[in-house]
């Protein structure tokens, strides 16, 4: 009989149990959230953080890279004033070298015409006896300073070999120049590319306090201390 009974309070303490579980969740299931009332300020704060660029910051080594190609890398960081500058230097390197090279040609030739050049003959390499006096001249071709025109002389053997080194040396000092262009293009990109990731913005404090100084075993002298704040 007991065991009836406490079989009987189990099952009705089970039942109430439950039956306040099920409440509780009803009631979850129809309670609302709060509105929240958005005033006309805070929708623009929001429109305004959506309208907000991200500020371009360029990558030092992609504009070193791309500096490979004269100007790239100074159009990479949005410098464009400076791609002209570049071409032009570079241009102007390359069509010195060029002239340069064109002339010390033609006096390369005229050089050449002194002497046999047939290797079947026995004199090969030696000067032409029509040739092998020191007044006698060939015909040489002469060119103004831009090869906008030119026209031909008569030069003697010393007078060649003087102007067929000077171009030569020319040339070689051309395109050093120019080699020396291309490696500032490529410096120039990489180190604006560092100078624009620098914060050059307004948010930029200096304190000025006055400070003891007290060297070790020394007497304490006034100072001034100065601290930069970078936010």
């Amino acid at each position: 009989m007991k065991n009836w009974v406490l079989l009987g309070l189990i099952l009705l303490v089970s039942s109430r149990i439950s039956a306040q579980t099920e409440g509780k969740k009803d009631s979850l299931k129809t309670e609302k959230l709060p509105a929240v009332a958005l005033d006309s300020t805070t929708l623009a704060q929001a429109d305004s953080l959506k309208n907000v660029k991200k500020k371009w910051m360029p990558v030092p080594k992609t504009a070193t890279k791309l500096a490979l190609i004269p100007g790239a890398g100074q159009i990479y960081n949005r410098d464009y004033w400076k791609a002209p500058i570049v071409y032009l230097a570079f241009g102007g390197g390359l069509y010195t070298y060029y002239l340069n090279t064109i002339k010390y040609h033609d006096f390369l030739d005229a050089y050449k015409s002194f002497y046999v050049l047939d290797k079947s003959d026995p004199n090969y390499g030696k000067r032409k006896k029509e040739l092998a006096s020191d007044d006698a001249t060939v015909n040489v071709r002469v060119r103004n300073l831009l090869n906008t025109s030119s026209e031909y002389r008569d030069a003697t053997h010393s007078q060649i070999v003087r102007q067929k080194n000077y171009w030569r040396r020319n040339r070689g000092f051309a395109i050093i120049v120019t080699g020396l262009i291309y490696t500032l293009s490529i410096i120039e990109a990489n180190v604006a590319a560092h100078l624009k990731t620098f914060d050059l913005s307004d948010d930029l404090s200096l304190n000025i306090s006055p400070k003891l100084n007290q060297p070790a075993m020394q007497t304490p002298t006034p100072g001034l201390r100065m601290v930069f704040n970078f936010k």
